[in-house]
């Protein structure tokens, strides 16, 4: 009996110990890492708003978010911090250009330095890691190769690289064209139907919808319809956790069966399905045909679906890992592409001078034909009207990297564990970098391309830079110039009166209110 009650005893003092050991890292992190962590950065120069227990600056945050979203600024006003970063630009107002601000306990640190951006971006030593997002990101857009760090990240990439190849995204032209003459004859069918020499096309929907269809042939080798499930899953799943995301993260709160978490689960167990039909899809195709050369394919899917097959442990992947890598693809390759698009659009809409000189410049290399990878790649008016809008109303607002380890960034010993976020949306505004007409659309800034187009090299980041360079940038650019050049041969873009000019971040640059655009047919084809 004496036994027991000992073991009674110990094993009650084992777990007061543990639970006294949980609430003092639990104090920690909630309590003295936020102050030790702002008086070390105080040392420093670094200032920012004052650290809330637990929800860190995320109240004030969503504050003046929320105001923003109210706001609707002038069509001609591209000086658009003010309502997509409403709280970076009031923060750097007030502390300065480098910044300590507080995402729950998690301490962030705001830069938008091309010198900094460079060290960070350019580093080799894993001292500035990909950070490991909140689960409500990685649902949708997967633990991707944009997402993994060392061995894993070398791994996905050489697996995936030699699907962006000049040669095969020569190949892929095709299929992109003939999506885009696809939505062409709708557009064309759609003014017949309403007898009307111009119809009104809101451009952010309809792009959407092209770039999934482009994606889904290029990359998946199906149709729209296959891809079209995993497109509305996905989207349908952004849209519920873009919703969540500005909500303070409980550690462990996502394996409870809340609500929310439940429509989390069952979206992506949508999602998960759909491309497991794609990748089963594949399968069963080189099944039918004898797969006797252990090809599935030279697109990403059958790379990927190969990839699974090998023996061979440093270019292997799991069928989870494929599925991962899979929910990126469509989420990048459909959702900042076309942001890239409509963007593109209503400046050209907004600036005819520029949609004239463009369609001359198309008209000249094209003519009236089906553009090719070698034409488009002649377009030099289109391309600085592309890197102007990247610059302008880049998709992606800004750029986060996680320290690894103490870290020497400029001037400033960063401890381990602390989120960088480089602004874009701030470096592409500049005047420091860019000139007195930073907040003006002038593509002729890139003439002679993007390391002269501002007075640091580093300070145009629409792709990023250094060893994560966004792997997909050539397809994409190749997507939208053979698309504007389809578009410009055969219509005339100008913006509805119905267009509110609201940029949001929607995770993306997104257009509030769409991007309602009257489109003329210039042919009567």
């Amino acid at each position: 009996m004496m036994v027991y009650t000992y073991v009674g005893y110990f094993a009650a003092g084992l777990a007061v110990q543990v639970l006294v050991a949980k609430i003092l890292k639990l104090c920690w992190i909630v309590l003295w890492r936020p102050y030790a962590l702002t008086k070390s950065f105080e040392k420093q120069g670094i200032k920012g708003p004052s650290y809330s227990i637990l929800h860190g600056t995320l109240p004030e945050m969503k504050t003046l978010l929320k105001a923003a979203n109210g706001v609707v600024l002038d069509t001609n006003c591209h000086d658009i911090a003010q309502r997509v970063q409403p709280h970076y630009n009031r923060w750097s107002a007030e502390y300065g250009e480098v910044f300590l601000f507080w995402r729950g306990v998690q301490p962030a640190i705001r830069i938008a330095d091309p010198k900094l951006a460079k060290q960070i971006l350019s580093d080799k030593s894993g001292a500035y890691a990909q950070p490991q997002f909140d689960h409500r990101l990685l649902s949708f857009a997967g633990n991707g190769v944009g997402q993994l760090n060392g061995p894993d990240w070398v791994r996905h990439r050489s697996i995936l690289t030699p699907a962006f190849t000049k040669d095969k995204l020569k190949l892929m032209t095709k299929r992109m064209a003939a999506c885009t003459i696809d939505m062409i004859d709708d557009w064309k069918n759609r003014a017949r139907i309403a007898d009307h020499q111009h119809i009104t096309i809101e451009m952010s929907e309809e792009f959407k919808k092209l770039t999934c269809d482009v994606i889904t042939h290029t990359a998946f080798g199906s149709n729209y319809v296959e891809g079209g499930e995993v497109f509305k899953a996905q989207d349908e799943l952004i849209h519920h956790c873009v919703a969540t995301m500005a909500d303070l993260y409980i550690p462990g709160s996502r394996f409870l069966p809340t609500p929310s978490n439940r429509q989390m689960w069952k979206m992506e167990n949508n999602v998960n399905n759909s491309l497991r039909r794609l990748i089963q899809g594949r399968l069963e195709s080189a099944q039918a045909r004898g797969n006797l050369d252990g090809c599935y394919g030279d697109d990403v899917l059958g790379l990927l679906v190969e990839a699974s097959k090998t023996t061979n442990k440093s270019l292997k992947l799991t069928m989870d890992e494929i599925i991962d890598e899979c929910k990126q693809f469509f989420f990048s390759g459909h959702e900042t592409t076309a942001k890239l698009l409509t963007w593109t659009v209503f400046l050209l809409s907004l600036h005819q001078e520029w949609q004239e000189r463009l369609r001359e410049e198309v008209l000249t290399e094209c003519g009236m034909g089906i553009p090719d990878a070698d034409m488009v790649s002649k377009l030099k008016l289109l391309n600085m009207v592309l890197l102007e809008t990247l610059r302008l109303y880049c998709p992606v607002l800004e750029t986060l990297r996680e320290t690894s380890r103490a870290t020497k960034l400029g001037d400033f010993l960063i401890p381990k564990g602390v989120f960088i976020t480089i602004q874009l949306v701030q470096l592409h505004r500049s005047k420091e970098y860019w000139g007195e007409d930073a907040n003006d659309f002038n593509p002729l800034r890139f003439k002679n391309g993007v390391s002269q187009a501002a007075k640091h090299p580093n300070a145009f980041l629409g792709f990023g830079m250094g060893p994560r360079t966004c792997l997909g940038q050539n397809f994409a650019m190749l997507e939208v110039k053979l698309v504007l050049s389809l578009l410009l041969q055969r219509f005339s873009f100008f913006l509805s009166p119905e267009y509110k000019h609201a940029p949001a971040n929607y995770l993306t640059m997104e257009a509030q209110y769409g991007v309602p655009t009257i489109v003329k047919p210039l042919l009567s084809k």
